[in-house]
Formats: structure tokens, C-alpha cells, sequence
């Protein structure tokens, strides 16, 4: 039996929450699977649709990480023949009394803490007293290494996509409703923060008005620097050029993507928040659109430099600026977005499964 423990699960929405789903729906392909998650409202319509088996966890989030735990420990008292227990999150298996195999997923940000700091120090003492530690890019194996964590522990394994299903006539004609028949057409999905720089981009975009005056760019999300974007496009007099979307269905923005000619996320570091993948890159190469990506973080995991998209300096204004113009006035994003689609096969679940099957 594996055992997965995780604070980040469906019907809560997230790209933790899409992870954890995949990998538990794709291991429990292979073994009896049971999964201990925080309760969620609307949990029983996604738990009576799989195959193994879902504890929902309630109470205030500090007791809850205690509650939790001790069922983990009494349920794993009670089962011998559990081979294996998964984590989402270091903070996941801190508490975790057991001589089981224990495997730690790493992300780039929870354990992005001052070397020597009581955090730091609580870090270590969970990923270097178990057995495997997931990272999730190059970038994030080496962030590790360098916060203390050991290095023989560390084996890279890319988050995991499903295959993209076909597109509904419906859902495409109201994206191309909203995008107004506008060209060229940029888009990012994400959370507005001050790590995935659309601040960046819409300032790029002023320029980038002068040559393609029928420009559009579509931001799908929410976040707390939502409002300090809209006011920066007001400022900039971009309102025409700048769509806001958010709470939208996933069919829609599916839509939107496909529609679209290039997926432009430049991130960057921001205090200790830095991108460990990016799984919205692959997302998007999944129906043919290239990517820009930020240098600083792992997205030369997902993007394929001068390939199947490009890597540049996010805090470069200029960078930002000659990457996406490149991509647009050689119409190349059609030969990127091809060799886009092509290079994420490596990403879909059936492929990655095997990964975590060597270990487990």
C-alpha cells in the first residue's frame, strides 16, 4: 500500500492540488493507495469518483496538521503491509513517527529559507532523515543543495500533465467572441503576484502597440497585485489591448490558450518566492504555444531555449520586450509552438508515473 499525505488536494484549485491529484491517480493505477488530505467543502463529488481511498481532515489549520498526523501514525500501527508514505510538503511529514519509506516532494519556495534559520534547521531535519526527495526542476534540486539538504537524496522528477482533450466548437468560438478577432495574441495564466512579472509584460506591451497596433493580451487569474496591474494599464493607456479574465471555466481557458500565439510568463525572484517549474508552460505547449520564461527559477525545465520557446532575463525590461518581438515579427511562434507540442510528451502522467515507480 502507498500512503500519500497532503495539504494541497481537489476540489481546492491550485497547481500543488493538480499535482497531488495526478500523481495519486497514476501510482494508485499500480497499488492499493490511501490518501490523508484537509477537508474541503464539495470533497464527496471527487472522492466517490476514484479508485482508492480519501480521509478528510477537519478542524483550524494548527490543529488540523496535529490531527492529522496522529491519524497518519495510528493508521500505520494498524497496516503492515504499507510500502511506501508520499508527501506533499516537508511541514507534511514532520510529525510522521514511522520507519517506512518516505518520499518528500520539493517545489522551490517552502524550503527557500535562510540558511540556519529555525525554519532552515526544520527543513533539514525532515528531508535529510527520509529516504527520497522529489525536486521538481534542475533549479529547485540545486536550491536545495545549497539550504543544507542532502545531495544523494535528491532525484529530479518534472510535475505531470494529462493529455489535453479536444476542444468544444462552443468554448472556441466564445474565445475567439472575446478576443475580437485581434492579432498577434499573448496570454498568461496565473496568479497575479509579483513573482510572474505581467507588470513586466504589459510595460513591454506599450512598445509593442507601436509595431502591432491590433495586439491583445489575455490574463487569466487572480491574486493580490490584481489591482496594481489594472491601474499600471490604465496608466499606460493599454485598456484596448489588455483583457482581464478570471473565474472562468477550464474549457474557456483552454480555449483561450489555443487561440492564442504566444504564453508569456518572464518570472522572477521576488524576496523568497521564485518559480520551481512552471507547469503553465507545459499547459500551454500542449496545443502548440510557445513560451517565454523567466531565467531566474526552473522554467528552462518546461521551455526549451530557442526551441520551443525562449529563456529570458525577467528583470530586463529590454529582454522582455526583444523576446516576445522576436517570436512575433519572424512568425516563428508556429515553428516553437510545434516543437512545443512535440517536446511535452515527455510530461504527460503515463511517462512520468514510471519515474516515481523506480523509487516506490
Amino acid at each position: 500500500m502507498y500512503l500519500v499525505v497532503t495539504r494541497s488536494f481537489p476540489p481546492e484549485v491550485g497547481g500543488m492540488q493538480n499535482l497531488m491529484w495526478g500523481l495519486t491517480n497514476s501510482i494508485a493505477k499500480y497499488n492499493l493507495t490511501k490518501v490523508f488530505a484537509d477537508y474541503e467543502e464539495n470533497h464527496k463529488k471527487i472522492d466517490e469518483s476514484v479508485s482508492f481511498s480519501i480521509e478528510r481532515i477537519t478542524g483550524a489549520k494548527l490543529i488540523r496538521k496535529y490531527r492529522k498526523a496522529y491519524l497518519v501514525n495510528e493508521f500505520i500501527k494498524k497496516n503492515k503491509k504499507i510500502e511506501c508514505i508520499i508527501a506533499d510538503h516537508w511541514k507534511s511529514l514532520e510529525l510522521i513517527k514511522s520507519n517506512k519509506k518516505k518520499i518528500c516532494l520539493i517545489h522551490s519556495k517552502e524550503i527557500n529559507h535562510d540558511k540556519g534559520s529555525r525554519s532552515n534547521k526544520r527543513v533539514l531535519n525532515v528531508l535529510n532523515n527520509i529516504d527520497y526527495i522529489i525536486a521538481n526542476s534542475e533549479f529547485t534540486k540545486n536550491l536545495a543543495i545549497e539550504n543544507g539538504v542532502n545531495s544523494n537524496k535528491i532525484k529530479i522528477i518534472n510535475p505531470g500533465v494529462y493529455p489535453v482533450k479536444k476542444l468544444d466548437k462552443k468554448n472556441l468560438e466564445e474565445a475567439e467572441n472575446l478576443l475580437k478577432n485581434k492579432n498577434p495574441r499573448l496570454i498568461t495564466v496565473s496568479r497575479f503576484d509579483k513573482r510572474k512579472n505581467h507588470e513586466k509584460v504589459i510595460m513591454a506591451l506599450r512598445n509593442l502597440k507601436q509595431t502591432y497596433p491590433n495586439i491583445i493580451y489575455t490574463c487569466i487569474g487572480l491574486g493580490e497585485e490584481e489591482e496594481n496591474i489594472k491601474k499600471l494599464v490604465k496608466e499606460l493607456n493599454l485598456d484596448n489591448q489588455v483583457l482581464f479574465l478570471k473565474n472562468i471555466s477550464p474549457n474557456l481557458k483552454n480555449a483561450l490558450i489555443s487561440k492564442s500565439n504566444l504564453f508569456v510568463m518572464p518570472s522572477v525572484i521576488h524576496k523568497k518566492s521564485v518559480e520551481g517549474f512552471g507547469i503553465a508552460y507545459v499547459e500551454a505547449a500542449q496545443f502548440g504555444i510557445p513560451s517565454i520564461g523567466g531565467k531566474d527559477g526552473g522554467a528552462s525545465d518546461a521551455i526549451k531555449d530557442k526551441e520551443t520557446g525562449i529563456i529570458c532575463d525577467g528583470n530586463n525590461l529590454d529582454e522582455v520586450y526583444s523576446s516576445i518581438d522576436l517570436i512575433l515579427k519572424n512568425n516563428s511562434h508556429k515553428e516553437l509552438g510545434n516543437k512545443a507540442k512535440e517536446y511535452v510528451t515527455k510530461f504527460e502522467w503515463d511517462n512520468i508515473v514510471k519515474e516515481y515507480l523506480k523509487i516506490l
